[in-house]
C-alpha cells in the first residue's frame, strides 16, 4: 500500500514537469489531425448510416411520433450525431491510450529512471515490437469486450461499472508491460506482474474510474453537438492527461517493485538504492 500511495503522489507531481506537459500535447495534435481527416471523408456517410438504422427501428417509431406530437420533431435529426459520438468514444479512448503508450511512455520511463533509479540496470526484456504487439492485442481484446457488453451498458447500474472495468483492465496490461519493458528481463517482468497482479489491477481500475470524467462532457445532450468543436479536443486532452498520469503511476510503482525484487534476489548486493529526485513544483514529492 505504501508503494501504491507514494507512486500515486509522485505521478501527480511529475505531471507538472514541463517536459511531461509538452509531451501530453502530442496525442492531442495527432488525434485532432486524424479526426479532422476522417470526419471530412466519412462523417456524412456515417451519419446517414446511423440515421437509416434508427429510422428502420420499429421500437423507435413511437418515440418519433411522440416527439412530432409535442413539437419536437427536429430532435430526431440530432439523435444520430449523438449515437455516432457514443460509438466513436471507445475508439477515441483506446487510440489515446495507445498513443500515450507508444509516443510518451518510453520518455516517461527514462525521466523517472534518471531521477529515481539511475543505478537500475536495463535488461531490455521486451523490444519495441513486442510492446506494440502486446498493446494492440490488449486493445483488440478490450474492443471485443466493449462490443459484447454494449447492450448491458443500457442498464443504469452497469453503465457505471462496465466501462471502468474494461478501461482498468486495459490500462493495467498496457502500462505495466511498457513500464517494465526496458529495465526488466522477461523473467523479472513476469515475476513482478504476477506478484503485484491484484495491486496493478486495482490501480488500473482507479484510472478507469478517472476515465469517466471526459464522458461527462457529453452529458449535456443536444447542447453538446453545438459545442463539439470545443468538446472533442478538450475530451482528448483530458483523456491524455489521465493516461499520462496513469503511465507515470505505473512506471514509479513497477520500477520500485523491480528494484525490490532484485534486492530480494541479491541481498548482499551493494548496488545503491534509488536516490530521491530533485524537488518538483509545489513540493508535491
Amino acid at each position: 500500500m505504501r508503494m501504491v500511495i507514494a507512486s500515486f503522489w509522485r505521478a501527480a507531481a511529475y505531471c507538472l514537469h514541463p517536459r511531461v506537459m509538452l509531451l501530453s500535447l502530442v496525442p492531442v495534435l495527432v488525434l485532432m489531425a486524424a479526426s479532422a481527416v476522417l470526419a471530412h471523408f466519412f462523417w456524412q456517410d456515417a451519419l446517414a448510416a446511423v440515421g437509416r438504422l434508427l429510422g428502420s427501428s420499429v421500437l423507435l417509431d413511437t418515440a418519433w411520433a411522440w416527439l412530432d406530437a409535442v413539437g419536437l420533431g427536429g430532435v430526431k435529426s440530432m439523435v444520430a450525431p449523438l449515437v455516432l459520438i457514443v460509438l466513436v468514444t471507445p475508439v477515441l479512448v483506446i487510440s489515446t491510450l495507445l498513443l500515450v503508450s507508444f509516443a510518451m511512455t518510453p520518455a516517461l520511463v527514462d525521466l523517472v529512471a534518471q531521477r529515481r533509479f539511475p543505478a537500475l540496470l536495463r535488461q531490455h526484456g521486451a523490444s519495441f515490437l513486442a510492446s506494440v504487439a502486446w498493446s494492440l492485442g490488449s486493445a483488440l481484446l478490450a474492443l471485443l469486450a466493449i462490443v459484447v457488453s454494449l447492450p448491458m451498458w443500457l442498464v443504469p447500474p452497469l453503465v457505471l461499472l462496465l466501462p471502468p472495468l474494461v478501461w482498468g483492465w486495459l490500462t493495467s496490461r498496457v502500462m505495466a508491460f511498457d513500464a517494465l519493458a526496458a529495465h526488466a528481463s522477461a523473467a523479472e517482468r513476469r515475476a513482478v506482474l504476477e506478484r503485484h497482479r491484484n495491486t496493478l489491477w486495482v490501480m488500473g481500475l482507479v484510472v478507469g474510474l478517472l476515465g469517466i470524467a471526459p464522458s461527462l462532457l457529453w452529458s449535456m445532450g443536444l447542447m453538446a453537438l453545438a459545442m463539439a468543436p470545443l468538446l472533442v479536443p478538450l475530451s482528448v486532452w483530458i483523456y491524455t492527461l489521465i493516461f499520462v498520469f496513469s503511465s507515470l503511476w505505473f512506471v514509479h510503482f513497477c520500477l520500485e517493485a523491480l528494484q525490490a525484487l532484485r534486492n530480494a534476489q541479491a541481498p548482499h548486493d551493494t548496488t545503491p538504492e534509488a536516490k530521491p529526485e530533485p524537488s518538483l513544483p509545489m513540493g508535491l514529492i
